[in-house]
This record gives structure tokens, sequence and C-alpha cells, in this order.
């Protein structure tokens, strides 16, 4: 019996983008596909958010193919990755804490009838979708400010959802959480999963990884080091990647201290912009 892989939702081939005079992302292949979670992991410096700003349309690749939904594609903003179906849940959530949640999910995207909000139907809109994602929230009505961080995170991720993507990307979404509301927000990747979604998840908290992916992509400086199925490998061995204990680039993409360095601080500066 054979069993055919879901589709590839995104694809990326042969991805450079340089700062200045330094590479920051040289060759990369990545791949995210329909009903799965990848974990992208790496060092600081190691070109995750560089190649994730490329993903989400803030930075435009040097080199490479980007291929969405089997179509050959060029991202040239966030607003163009959004309406293409790729949704960005950034670690600082960009939640505005004197709103309520309704007001949150809505934010430059409300319902109007006649030239008026339609208050009924986006709470309609923000309770089914919360019903959907499992959400502990005891409102909807409820000012954001008084929400834990999972259930912020909650909010995040569900405001993601409103305009049906096929791609979300989650930045670190458990950082600074606790053990429940960590679990609170893992179960909702396996949810976001389990509705057929590319899942693009990237953290540095190697339990919560091997919790909830099925693949690992792992960056140092700048290049593809290893990739691995979480039911066939360990932490140490990821982390052996990470740490560059194990070198698993090409030949072609050896580089010396000075360089690796340079490469670092780029992809570092390429962050910050």
């Amino acid at each position: 019996m054979t069993t055919t892989s879901p589709p590839e939702v995104l694809s990326m081939t042969g991805i450079a983008k340089r700062f200045g005079a330094v590479q920051a992302l040289s060759d990369i292949e990545f791949h995210a596909r329909a009903g799965e979670v990848v974990a992208l992991v790496g060092d600081n410096g190691a070109g995750k958010s560089t190649l994730i700003k490329a993903i989400a349309g803030v930075h435009l690749p040097d080199e490479g193919h980007i291929y969405f939904n089997g179509e050959e594609v060029h991202i040239g903003s966030p607003a163009q990755a959004q309406k293409m179906g790729i949704a960005t849940v950034h670690q600082d959530l960009a939640l505005c804490d004197n709103l309520d949640v309704v007001s949150n999910l809505f934010l430059g995207s409300e319902v109007t009838h006649a030239s008026v909000l339609d208050e009924v139907a986006m709470e309609k809109r923000s309770w089914g979708l919360l019903r959907e994602l499992s959400a502990r929230i005891p409102s909807v009505r409820i000012a954001v400010a008084s929400l834990s961080g999972g259930q912020r995170q909650t909010v995040a991720i569900a405001r993601a959802l409103l305009g049906e993507p096929r791609l979300v990307m989650l930045d670190e979404p458990t950082a600074a959480l606790g053990v429940a509301q960590t679990a609170e927000v893992l179960n909702l990747i396996r949810r976001l999963r389990d509705r057929g979604l590319a899942v693009i998840l990237i953290s540095h908290n190697m339990a919560d990884v091997m919790a909830v992916a099925d693949r690992v992509v792992v960056l140092r400086l700048g290049r593809n080091n290893g990739e691995y199925r979480v039911a066939d490998t360990t932490v140490e061995q990821i982390v052996a990647a990470i740490t560059g204990a194990v070198n698993n680039m090409r030949p072609s993409d050896g580089i010396g201290p000075a360089s690796a360095a340079a490469t670092q601080d780029a992809t570092q500066e390429g962050s910050q912009r």
C-alpha cells in the first residue's frame, strides 16, 4: 500500500538574500505541506527571521524561486502575502490592549452594513472562530488587556484565520508563557494542523518543537544544516545541527570563521529591519 504526501503549500528553492556586502541567506531550500507543522530552528543570527520575512513579503529575495499552491510567485509586500493566503502571527502579537476581542479580530477589516458597523455579524464570526479553535475566552467583549498570555495568543491566531489562509507562521508563540498557557497554545497549533493548514513554527524551545512539529528544518549561518522528521530523531541530533557540532551543509556551502561571523552579523541586522 502506498501513501501520498500532502500537497506542498509553500516551496522555496535557491533562496539568497544579501544585506550590503554580506550574504545573509544562501541557497536555502524550504518546504511546507498542508496538514503539517514544520519547525524552523537555529541559533540567533541563523537566518530564521530573514527567511520568514521573505515569506511574509517584508524582504524580497535576491535569488531563488518561491512557489505557493504550485505556482511561482513574487511576494512584494505583507499585504500581498496576506491576500495570497499567508498569515503571520508575530511574537509581539500586535494587539490593542484597550480594545475588546471582537475589535481586535476585525481591526482594519470591519464588517459594515449600510455604512454602519455590523457588530452582531462580527460578534457571531468571532465566537465561531474561537469555538473552532476550542479557545477558552470568557467573552468576546472583554478587553484584551485582561486576558492571559495564552488567551492573547489565541486571539492573535484567530485574527490570522479571518482571511482563510493556507499557511500560518507562528513566531515564538510560547515565549514567556507559563506551563498551562504553553499547553493551551500547543493544542491550538495541533488544531491548525488538523484544519489542513500548513504551519511554520519558529521556536527556540525544543520541548515545544518536539511536542507538535512533524518536521524540523535547521538553519545555521544563513544555510540549511539539516532536515529531520521528529518521529525519527532526537533533541540531541537537532541541537548538534543547530550548534554546528554536525555539519550537514553541502561542500559548496562551506565557510570559514571570518565569513561565518560576518554572515551572522548581517542576518541579525536584517532581522531588525
